[in-house]
């Protein structure tokens, strides 16, 4: 009967894991097809990314679903009880990642004929980065590799770099023609979401440390993002 028990909570722990992974697995599928879309225009594209992105609300419910009926049956110690929490902390990331790339495409519709070409090329560069931090981190929680998520931890500020050339950048278009503003307000949303989505891995990069270590990471987080005190020179507007 003991054994029987074991086996049982073990297949439970795994159930809880395979679930993440596959919620993991979703959300960057949807990433990367946003940046599909938004790369191309896609606008067919963009919409089925919208629609699938309640196939990632579902996965969450039913981790949390199942998180809490384990808690409740197992009342987990130590180890167990930190894998399970884990579980329903990295699946809310997910779940935002899945929000944000949705997000994604949402501006992609809106731009619609609009095609600033050059400006979406550095986007998606950006996104790219985002897309392989999002690729490194969950293989670091399905491999167990602390070291690995804490390599992902320190990438964050890459994006942020990234962030803060495209947000000067779209303000240098905006302000220099005023017919970009439509189109370069919904890209400047865009990169603000893909910015976030590298913060929601550095979230799941330190969950992973704490899940193989069993504390904190107790380093400052890293962040580069200086957009809120960027100081708008209105002098390239007044001069063009």
């Amino acid at each position: 009967m003991n054994d029987h028990i074991v086996r049982s909570y073990d297949q439970e722990l795994t159930e809880l894991s395979d679930k993440v992974s596959q919620m993991g697995g979703l959300a960057e599928e949807q990433l990367g097809r946003a940046l599909d879309a938004l790369q191309r225009l896609d606008m067919d594209l963009a919409e089925a990314i919208v629609v699938a992105d309640a196939k990632v609300d579902m996965l969450e419910r039913n981790i949390e679903e199942l998180a809490v009926l384990t808690i409740a049956k197992r009342q987990p110690m130590a180890q167990d009880l930190r894998e399970i929490m884990v579980s329903i902390r990295i699946a809310s990331d997910l779940e935002r990642i899945g929000d944000l790339a949705k997000n994604i495409a949402k501006r992609t519709t809106a731009l619609k004929e609009d095609r600033p070409l050059r400006i979406i090329s550095g986007l998606g560069r950006m996104g790219r980065q985002a897309l392989q931090q999002l690729k490194d981190v969950l293989d670091a929680y399905a491999e167990g590799d602390a070291e690995k998520a804490t390599g992902v931890w320190r990438g964050d500020e890459a994006v942020d770099a990234m962030f803060n050339s495209l947000f000067r950048e779209l303000l240098t278009y905006m302000m220099e023609d005023p017919r970009t503003i439509g189109p370069c307000t919904h890209l400047l949303f865009a990169a603000k979401n893909i910015e976030r989505i590298g913060d929601h891995a550095t979230n799941i990069a330190e969950n992973i440390y704490y899940l193989v270590h069993g504390e904190q990471l107790d380093e400052d987080r890293p962040k580069s993002d200086v957009t809120s005190e960027t100081a708008i020179d209105y002098t390239v507007a007044n001069n063009s």
